[in-house]
This record gives structure tokens, C-alpha cells and sequence, in this order.
């Protein structure tokens, strides 16, 4: 029977985290639509969370700079649209690429709605992803590297459940949910990192 309890004590190790998790989200947004950030400021200001449990984001020659933030991402105090595009420039800070942000997450837990990674796992896969960012559905490319001595021009967009994510104008991956991630808990974006910052800047959201 001992068996039995140690199974049991497993499952809701691993259960109570995730329905923490689904259970919790943001506070009322203090921004609204359109929304611009173009960082030309000393600090990064109220209008982003404050979940950094790791080298803290800071504001650098008018740039944003994520820090090794260990995938807790830098979450936009702003209530998004199920329809919606959102446009940014990043620039990686190395040759490992791994750039990341997160699409209509909780605004606070990772992995709580869409990541989105640029040349990860060593500059080796971009992905899109829904929920788990190693789940067997994700999105993915092998054959782009990122050029961390360019500064790339970002534009995501959802329509009706579909997902588009544009490259310097260019279609570079995209995702027609069936059951498109909606509602509490699922209308926040944030910019992230695992331990390779990027420098994010002119940020834009509107609704689509």
C-alpha cells in the first residue's frame, strides 16, 4: 500500500503547481490600447510586473535589457484582446540567439500562454509553443540562426484563433489553435530570457 501514497504524493507535486497556476491571474491593467514603449527613459517604470526572481531587467541606451531573468518574464501590465498584433525590434547579446517573449499568458507564471523562442537551444530552433515550450505540438524551424549583430523587427499577430509571427516583413511561423488560449488568465505579454538577455525595444500593441 506504501506504493500507493508515494504515487500519490507525486501526482500533486505535480498537480497543485499547475492548478496554482491556472487558477491565478493579473490584477485590473493599468495601461490601455494602443499601446507604445520606445524606453527612451532611465528606469522601466509601473507599467511592468515585478516577478524577477534573477539579474533584474533595466533600461540601457534607450533599450530595454531583460537580464538572466530564468524564464520569469517581464509582464506588461495590459489587458489584450483576443485579436491583436503586437510589434517590437530585439537585437540577441550573443551568438547563442535564444531570444523569448510570451503571448497572452497569466502575467506571472511562464509557460501560461504562448512562448515564443528566436534561435534557441543554441541558436539551433525557433519555436512557438502553447503551454510547454518542449510539448510534442510546438511550432518549430531548424534552419534560421540569429545574427545577434542585427537588430530584427518583430510583428506577432492573432486573428480568429490563428497566430502569425513576421520576421523583418517576412512570415516566419504561425499556428492555427483550434482552442485558441482566451479569456482570464490568458491576456498578457511579456518578454523573457533563460540566461541569455536580448535587448528589446519600440514595442507596439494594438488590437488587430
Amino acid at each position: 500500500m506504501k506504493w500507493r501514497y508515494v504515487l500519490l504524493a507525486a501526482v500533486l507535486v505535480v498537480q497543485i503547481p499547475l492548478l496554482h497556476q491556472a487558477c491565478w491571474s493579473a490584477p485590473p491593467a493599468s495601461q490601455s490600447l494602443p499601446f507604445a514603449d520606445d524606453f527612451e527613459r532611465a528606469e522601466l517604470g509601473p507599467a511592468y510586473g515585478t516577478f524577477f526572481h534573477a539579474a533584474r531587467p533595466k533600461i540601457e541606451a534607450g533599450r530595454l535589457w531583460t537580464g538572466e531573468v530564468k524564464n520569469n518574464p517581464i509582464w506588461l501590465d495590459l489587458e489584450l484582446p483576443e485579436d491583436v498584433v503586437v510589434t517590437f525590434d530585439v537585437q540577441a547579446t550573443a551568438r547563442a540567439g535564444d531570444v523569448k517573449w510570451e503571448l497572452f499568458g497569466n502575467g506571472r507564471d511562464h509557460e501560461s500562454g504562448y512562448v515564443f523562442v528566436f534561435g534557441g537551444w543554441t541558436n539551433t530552433i525557433s519555436i512557438i509553443a502553447r503551454l510547454d515550450e518542449h510539448g510534442s505540438d510546438r511550432k518549430e524551424r531548424k534552419d534560421f540562426r540569429v545574427d545577434p549583430a542585427r537588430v530584427y523587427q518583430m510583428r506577432v499577430e492573432r486573428k480568429a484563433g490563428h497566430l502569425k509571427w513576421y520576421v523583418d516583413g517576412t512570415l516566419f511561423l504561425e499556428w492555427k489553435d483550434e482552442s485558441p488560449l482566451t479569456g482570464t488568465g490568458h491576456d498578457r505579454f511579456g518578454f523573457s530570457a533563460w540566461e541569455t538577455p536580448a535587448y528589446f525595444d519600440n514595442l507596439r500593441i494594438e488590437a488587430l
